[in-house]
């Protein structure tokens, strides 16, 4: 009786299973390109000014819808340039290799339901930077907006916009304290950066 309660489980289970899997939601996977713009990475890695302020990103998106046009993001993008750092205190110029990627996670707001869709979306996670054998992870956030366009049911068009905050550096300090408690201080050190994007966005039932 035990083994057959067992294999009566585990043939419900994979049945609910199948059934949960096709009557799942519909969801988006996109795709992109695009250049970003902000050269705080590469001074800040290089230590000194660069003569470059972006360079192009690319990655890829994915949107779960819940209700009300509301749909949970999840997005990834990379940044890569080889930068040129001049000389300095008798080293020869040499070319560095630099990266950037985000690890997000939020929700994206789209207004209608049509063909044209504008949408709003905030995200938040991690970023890293790196460049020769040395790396870092901080955490971001990012807010932007755009369009998707679907000329048919299942393959659009995504323009995006978006800017990300990265908090480089961060430190609290005791000020003055009394009877009814003390001040602190944060300081924190921002890394700002602007990403205009465009991709295909394939929709899946």
């Amino acid at each position: 009786m035990g083994s057959r309660a067992v294999r009566a489980l585990t043939l419900t289970t994979c049945l609910f299973g199948q059934s949960a899997l096709a009557s799942a939601q519909a969801f988006e996977v996109a795709p992109f390109a695009g250049y970003r713009f902000g050269g705080g990475f590469f001074e800040r890695l290089t230590g000194q000014p660069v003569d470059l302020d972006g360079a192009a990103s690319f990655g890829v998106a994915v949107d779960v819808p819940l209700v009300d046009e509301l749909q949970v993001e999840v997005l990834y993008t990379h940044q890569h340039a080889h930068v040129l750092v001049p000389a300095h205190h008798q080293l020869p110029a040499t070319r560095w290799r630099i990266a950037v990627d985000h690890w997000q996670g939020g929700g994206l707001q789209e207004f209608g339901g049509g063909r044209v869709r504008p949408f709003l979306t905030g995200t938040l996670g991690l970023t890293r930077y790196a460049a020769q054998d040395d790396s870092e992870i901080r955490f971001a956030v990012s807010a932007g907006g755009g369009v998707k366009l679907f000329p048919s049911r299942h393959v659009g068009v995504r323009l995006d916009g978006r800017v990300f905050a990265t908090f480089v550096d961060a430190d609290a300090r005791f000020g003055v304290c009394s009877s009814g408690g003390c001040v602190i201080a944060f300081r924190t050190d921002v890394v700002w950066q602007a990403d205009f994007t465009a991709g295909v966005v394939f929709r899946f039932n």
